[in-house]
Parts: C-alpha cells; structure tokens; sequence
C-alpha cells in the first residue's frame, strides 16, 4: 500500500435514492434496530439531504423513487435491486415487513422503460449483498440473501460470482463489512468472513485494507466509491485515515439517524450501472 498511487474516478455515476419521508424504527429485523429509540425524522431527511448532495458535488447523478407509505425501510435503496451492464435484478427480501419494496423498485425500472428486468427465483436483498466488484461479482449469504443466488447471478450477468459467507449477524448484508474501492482494491472487517471468504477476498484483490473493530462498528464500510472518492460514515475515523493513506478522497457524511435501522451510505443508495460502463468502471 502506498500514499502516492494515482486513484482515479473513471466516469460519473448514477445513483438511485428514495428520501425517508416514512422513515421509522417500528420493527426489529436486524441487531441496530430497536423500536423503543426514538428516531428524528426530520433530521434523517437532512441527512439524506447532505449525502445526496455529496454524490451532485463530485459530478454524480441522482435520481429517486417515490416513498410509499407503510415502508419504512424503502429509504435503503441498495436492497432495491442490482443492476449491471443496464440488467436489472429485482430483489426478494426475507422478512415480510420489506417485501413489498421489491415490486416498487421493480415498477420504477419499468416505468423507466429498462429493457431487461427479471425478478428473482431466490431470495436475495439486492446490492445488500450483492457487490460489482469490476471482473466478477460478490455474493454475501448467510443472514438475508440465500447461497444458491450465485446461479442466477452468473446466468444473468454473464460474469463470475463469489460466494462469500457472512458469520457475524451484526454484519447481516455484504455491504456492512466490504466495499469496493476500485477493481483491485477494497476495505473489509475480517471477522464478519469465515475462513473461505477471507481466502478469496485475498485472491480476487491485489490490495485489501483490513479495518478496525471501532469503524465496523459503526458500519463504516457501509460506503460508496467511485474509484477515487469514497463517501464513508463521517464516525469512522481510522477507516477515513487509512483511506488517505491508500491515495483515495474520503467525503465523510453523517447518517446517525438512518443508522439507527442500520443504515448508511451505501444502504440507501443503488448504483445504476448501464451497459458498456460496468467492467470499465473498476469501482464499486
């Protein structure tokens, strides 16, 4: 690793975001979650506010779906979908409170006339746990998405998947313990991985930043890079210097709210990869 690698931003994004008009903590399906703190609605839509305007800054797009109201989880857009190479897979989340996102999310891609559009056999919650990592795919299962997703994935997509076992409930998705920083590089908290997992991270990338027990915990991996930038929980103070250190532009953002139903920045954002862009990008 070094301070001095020239990290690169290879083209602008696309994000897709929902605003947390609805949001609340009325149920418990994950280990942050708990009904009984009250959550300030008010400031979670600042927040969400300052983080889309992080992405406008760095010359990135954002589009957004309508809230529905009864969802109050639609806020976390990552588990909307994947879409790679302009291929939309919808999600099917495990728990019947988030079901019904899957078919909002599948709407808004029709509506905006996606040309490929499957919904899932298998339960799987979208970019939660399925992670573009430039030459192939990234499979988190353990907690929400099922294993056997990897089939539909490779026959989808065209591209080879890696199947990576999640061990600890507090890291429930894929994109609470690793983000993809470029396509050889990506931050990740060893512990959330068996043994295997930690074997083929150490295969498929040639730099892997191993991050602190302090800055998993307040899912400081929850993250989003271009390749250069990367918008990371503003609490996550070690990750942020290692960031520096490795050449890429930390934004750091604030979504305390939002973290209380264990969310941040990667959770409410779903990238929108179109066709010819996906391989190129390299980033997450």
């Amino acid at each position: 690793m070094t301070d001095t690698k020239l990290r690169v931003c290879t083209h602008a994004r696309t994000y897709l975001m929902c605003r947390p008009e609805h949001f609340t903590v009325e149920y418990a399906i994950n280990p942050w979650m708990d009904p009984a703190k009250p959550v300030d609605v008010a400031l979670a839509s600042r927040q969400w506010e300052r983080l889309a305007e992080a992405f406008r800054s760095l010359g990135h797009t954002v589009e957004t779906i309508p809230p529905k109201p009864g969802l109050p989880d639609m806020v976390f857009a990552a588990n909307g979908a994947t879409v790679i190479d302009g291929k939309v897979l919808g999600a099917k989340f495990r728990h019947p409170e988030r079901q019904p996102e899957a078919g909002a999310y599948l709407t808004w891609f029709r509506r905006r006339g996606y040309p490929q559009i499957r919904e899932s056999a298998v339960v799987n919650e979208g970019e939660g746990d399925i992670v573009f990592a430039g030459r192939a795919i990234l499979s988190g299962y353990g907690f929400r998405t099922e294993r056997s997703v990897r089939e539909e994935l490779t026959e989808f997509y065209r591209l080879p998947v890696i199947s990576l076992r999640l061990v600890d409930p507090r890291f429930y998705h894929l994109d609470t313990a690793l983000v993809v920083l470029d396509a050889d590089t990506a931050a990740y908290y060893p512990a959330a991985f068996d043994d295997a997992g930690k074997a083929a991270l150490a295969t498929h990338f040639t730099e892997l930043i191993e991050v602190k027990d302090e800055d998993a915990e307040v899912l400081g991996l929850n993250a989003i890079s271009d390749g250069r930038n990367v918008v990371v929980p503003e609490q996550a103070t070690g990750l942020i210097s290692q960031l520096k250190s490795a050449g890429f532009q930390p934004v750091a953002v604030n979504l305390s709210e939002l973290l209380k139903a264990g969310g941040g920045p990667k959770c409410c954002t779903l990238e929108l990869r179109q066709s010819g862009r996906s391989k190129a990008s390299g980033g997450a």
